[in-house]
């Protein structure tokens, strides 16, 4: 999951831009800042994307993703909680356990995506009827104002302004975290735990936007710097910006809301089915269930697919897809030089027939086709401790 706007020069935007609360660190540290969704964040710091995208991949890249939207939902217990919040998602939030995590979608009556998020229920028994959530900057406004509008009484939405959000990702990550807390190893992928670093009381997941081991960190907005600061005296940690977080993403082959997904995706057709619990797939019970279990027993009308694309040109959003013959078979939703994959990457959506792995495409770049093949995704094999 992701912001669903686009990275623009912080000083062209209209409207006052909102800061995290690390603004000041980021600058001081050479940060090039953009407007996204509605703040200016750090696009990249003065080593640049691509050697950014490598530290993450070697080491521990350390993001700032505060304008992420935390909240959460409030009821009596967990079970009357789960299930108001399942009457606007497909996953199966009531067979969430203590101390995990799932990534679900908030739908509309046509089966479409409104925004992507990850609920989690919190591990300690004093929680009972909590359910922590993450949505994005871009759209949890919205979101909230539409929870708030769906809920049952006795369940209710409190948003976590006060709250910052980091992203510590890559193969050291865990080591780093373990010299602050040992326990903190031994959690799996989409687990999610209590602790206290250097004093500092944070809430964690073993998850993230890169395809690599990590964790986010959510921490009161008053000690976000303290934690910045703390986590890069580690010398396996280096600071890391949106560039670097949307090639990764991009390798992974996750998709960016606003951009793959969006209020007429279906999770079906986006590749999302395994998101939606098999329990909720037999019973229904949210939003635009017809749509979706038709399509998951017929086939949906265009699949995300995974494109790897022959030059060094990328083929950029809203790029024309085409069949062997010149035929316009869909459209590019993400796409660009992957670091890793040492060669332009894509993904976009195509009408069935032409889904296989294997089919040769056409890319429209610059006006002139180039040749492209439908390959699977991710790019770059996740590395998630299960």
């Amino acid at each position: 999951m992701a912001d669903q706007e686009t990275a623009e020069p912080a000083q062209q935007a209209e409207a006052p831009l909102a800061e995290t609360p690390l603004a000041s660190l980021h600058i001081a540290a050479g940060g090039r800042m953009v407007a996204f969704a509605g703040y200016a964040m750090p696009v990249q710091y003065p080593s640049g994307i691509l050697a950014e995208h490598a530290w993450t991949r070697e080491q521990a890249g350390l993001f700032d993703v505060s304008h992420m939207g935390q909240a959460k939902l409030v009821g009596p217990d967990f079970a009357t909680s789960a299930r108001a919040l399942e009457g606007m998602v497909a996953a199966d939030v009531l067979g969430l356990r203590p101390g995990q995590q799932r990534y679900t979608q908030i739908l509309n009556e046509e089966g479409g995506i409104v925004d992507d998020l990850m609920v989690a229920r919190p591990a300690d028994p004093a929680q009972d009827g909590e359910i922590l959530l993450v949505v994005n900057a871009g759209t949890k406004d919205a979101d909230y104002r539409l929870m708030a509008a769906t809920l049952p009484d006795g369940v209710s939405l409190q948003p976590m302004p006060d709250r910052a959000l980091l992203a510590l990702q890559g193969p050291q990550a865990a080591d780093v975290l373990a010299r602050l807390e040992p326990s903190l190893a031994t959690m799996s992928f989409m687990q999610t735990a209590s602790a206290t670093l250097a004093g500092m009381p944070v809430h964690l997941s073993r998850s993230g936007y890169t395809g690599e081991d990590g964790f986010e960190i959510s921490v009161a907005a008053g000690q976000a710097a303290d934690l910045w600061a703390l986590l890069l005296r580690d010398e396996r940690v280096r600071p890391s910006g949106l560039g670097a977080r949307d090639s990764l993403r991009l390798e992974a082959g996750l998709p960016l809301y606003g951009h793959d997904i969006n209020q007429e995706t279906s999770p079906v057709e986006a590749g999302l089915t395994w998101s939606i619990g098999k329990r909720r797939r037999e019973a229904g019970g949210f939003p635009g269930q017809i749509r979706i279990a038709r399509e998951i027993a017929e086939g949906p009308v265009r699949r995300r697919v995974g494109i790897r694309v022959e030059g060094r040109s990328p083929a950029r959003e809203h790029a024309d897809i085409l069949d062997a013959a010149g035929e316009l078979i869909g459209k590019v939703t993400s796409g660009g030089f992957g670091p890793t994959v040492g060669a332009p990457v894509a993904m976009g959506y195509v009408v069935p027939d032409f889904a296989a792995v294997g089919t040769a495409v056409g890319l429209v770049v610059r006006g002139r086709t180039v040749p492209g093949q439908i390959v699977k995704m991710p790019f770059v094999p996740h590395r998630y401790r299960r």
